[in-house]
């Protein structure tokens, strides 16, 4: 009697281990071949699903069976998900089911149209640059602008977060946030003292950036320099517009390394050589620290700069004109030896 009680226990924990160890098998044990990323759109179907994440595992006939054991035919999240080394199919399934997403990293880098911004930003999102573009007329439209372009203030230069599945609305919900944060009551006093509009202060901003190169270095002396001509009634004539207002005429399609003569009388409202005043909008997305060199303008009584071919990157500041001359003629006397034609 007692061996029969023995065997039918080593029976039943056989029976139960085999079904444990099976089990184990099919949902928990490593089922990754590779590491990598996925994509799963809104309206996804199961094989789409399948043929998406297969590449990536050992044996995806048995995650299909987990998959439907689960009901991720019917149940489940768009997205960007890793598929990580160690994981089983268990974990897989239920991390699409949750709709546990990875992140993707967004530079918004100086765009100087928001058109090009958005091409870049849908290379990382669900939603095509057209849902983009149509979404944030709307939204310039509700805030009293003519079309995207006018939404450039919003952006500032950084590195930020998004998930793939990310609207167009959500998407600039998170700038307006970070542009209201920014503007606190101790910028927008400045703001007031300076007696300029913050479109104009904008402008300057995009100005200084380009001058500088993004160095924060001399970004103050410039603001400085170029509202001592605002006020002084003087053309600012600075290239980046010059380069802004050709690039505009074709689309932002054509590089330019040097800007010549016959460019500056380009007809365009962002030609500081040719109009006085500041441009009607800025010139390109700029970051925190430009708007803050313009809020902040060192003051002096420089009036011109030129690049200074001894410190790439950088310049030299005077409020004589007879001295500007001589170092804008040696400036272009280094770029003719560059051989730099357009």
């Amino acid at each position: 009697m007692k061996k029969k009680i023995f065997f039918i226990l080593l029976f039943f924990l056989v029976t139960v281990g085999y079904f444990f160890y099976k089990n184990y098998f099919l949902t928990s044990r490593n089922n990754v071949v590779r590491e990598g990323y996925i994509l799963i759109p809104k309206k996804a179907s199961f094989s789409q699903i399948l043929d998406s994440i297969s590449p990536y595992l050992k044996d995806p006939k048995s995650f299909e069976k987990v998959a439907k054991k689960n009901h991720l035919n019917k149940y489940f999240h768009a997205g960007r998900y890793f598929i990580k080394n160690g994981s089983g199919n268990e974990s897989i399934v239920q991390m699409i089911k949750q709709g546990i997403q990875t992140e993707n990293t967004f530079r918004i880098g100086d765009f100087s149209d928001v058109y090009t911004m958005i091409g870049r930003i849908t290379k990382k999102t669900e939603a095509d640059s057209a849902t983009f573009v149509k979404s944030w007329n709307k939204i310039s439209v509700k805030r009293g602008f003519h079309d995207v372009e006018d939404l450039k203030p919003y952006f500032f230069i950084d590195t930020y977060n998004f998930f793939w599945t990310v609207t167009p609305e959500e998407f600039f919900s998170r700038f307006e946030k970070l542009y209201t944060e920014f503007w606190n009551q101790e910028r927008r006093e400045k703001e007031k003292k300076l007696n300029l509009t913050r479109s104009q202060i904008y402008a300057l901003a995009s100005i200084v950036y380009r001058e500088s190169g993004g160095r924060p270095d001399e970004q103050r002396t410039i603001a400085g320099l170029y509202l001592n001509r605002y006020k002084k009634g003087m053309k600012l004539q600075s290239d980046p517009t010059v380069i802004y207002a050709v690039k505009k005429n074709v689309n932002f399609k054509r590089k330019i390394r040097r800007v010549l003569h016959k460019d500056l009388k380009i007809p365009s409202p962002y030609n500081t050589y040719l109009n006085t005043g500041i441009p009607p909008g800025p010139i390109c997305v700029v970051d925190r620290n430009s708007v803050d060199a313009v809020l902040n303008a060192e003051t002096h009584d420089y009036l011109y700069m030129c690049a200074d071919p001894s410190r790439i990157g950088y310049h030299k500041f005077t409020k004589s004109d007879k001295e500007h001359m001589k170092n804008a003629k040696a400036y272009q006397e280094w770029l003719n030896s560059l051989n730099l034609k357009k």
